[in-house]
């Protein structure tokens, strides 16, 4: 599974993003997805998983009530509507992908992703 995310750029604070993740091949619907983030300086930290289905997901309590990860299987997309955003979410963000056999599952921890993106910024402005 080869990954690429679409939709950073600059926002205020307050403001909105879509982050898309684009997966080629045809196992996308086989994959547990998820969205980290790393700013300078700082360790890769979860944001959101979402399980094979779609029927099941998880967030960071940083984000959680402001983030929303979805997923188009029929598209091979993953997304990740960001509302009420904040300086503290500046950071580059990957979506990663994970092989598993069971479709209500998610993670969120990174050695548990097979497949990641090469990340796209994101930058809030006070």
């Amino acid at each position: 599974v080869q990954l690429e995310e679409s939709g950073g750029g600059l926002a205020q604070a307050g403001g909105s993003l879509r982050l898309s993740c684009a997966a080629s091949g045809r196992t996308f619907s086989s994959n547990a997805m998820g969205w980290f983030r790393q700013a300078p300086g700082k360790e890769r930290e979860f944001v959101a998983a979402i399980s094979r289905s779609g029927g099941r997901t998880d967030y960071a309590d940083s984000v959680k009530g402001r983030f929303t990860v979805s997923r188009d299987n029929a598209e091979n997309e993953v997304y990740l509507q960001m509302n009420s955003l904040k300086p503290e979410d500046t950071a580059v963000y990957y979506c990663a992908a994970a092989r598993t056999g069971n479709t209500g599952s998610y993670y969120s921890t990174a050695k548990q992703y097979d497949y990641w993106g090469q990340g796209t910024q994101v930058t809030v402005s006070s």
